[in-house]
């Protein structure tokens, strides 16, 4: 099963108009990722970046705004590992309120250790390994 979200539109998320301000669901995609990283895989954000020198930056990420998503409305992020190399995780995020899509993107991360790209740790790949098969 993906991972999943529920994300409330709020007004900080709008533009004038009442629809997400585009760059909005990048932060929202990154609350979502990061909760995966904290749910999931067992090591959160602060636990990376404050307290182990680590990191996951984004490398690549492409994005199609598929329909609107408007103040006050409950959207549902989906996550999903697509590819996983040696150093770095591709990931499918889909954003749907019922069964209308409203967002999808695709998004790459790399672990880092030191400042440069090294391999996942192996606790980490190992939970990555187990959320891909169980998601399949």
């Amino acid at each position: 099963m993906p991972y999943q979200r529920l994300n409330q539109i709020e007004f900080n998320h709008c533009d004038p108009a009442g629809i997400v301000f585009y760059p909005r669901y990048f932060e929202m995609v990154n609350s979502v990722v990061e909760n995966f990283f904290a749910d999931v895989v067992g090591r959160s954000f602060a636990q990376m970046h404050l307290g182990q020198g680590n990191g996951v930056p984004t490398v690549r990420i492409e994005a199609e705004f598929v329909a609107p998503s408007r103040l006050g409305e409950k959207v549902f992020f989906t996550l999903e590992i697509v590819k996983l190399g040696g150093a770095s995780a591709e990931f499918s995020i889909r954003a749907r309120l019922g069964e209308e899509e409203r967002m999808r993107l695709r998004l790459t991360l790399v672990w880092i250790e030191g400042g440069r790209a090294a391999p996942w740790p192996e606790e980490m790949r190992a939970r990555m390994v187990t959320f891909m098969e169980e998601a399949a």
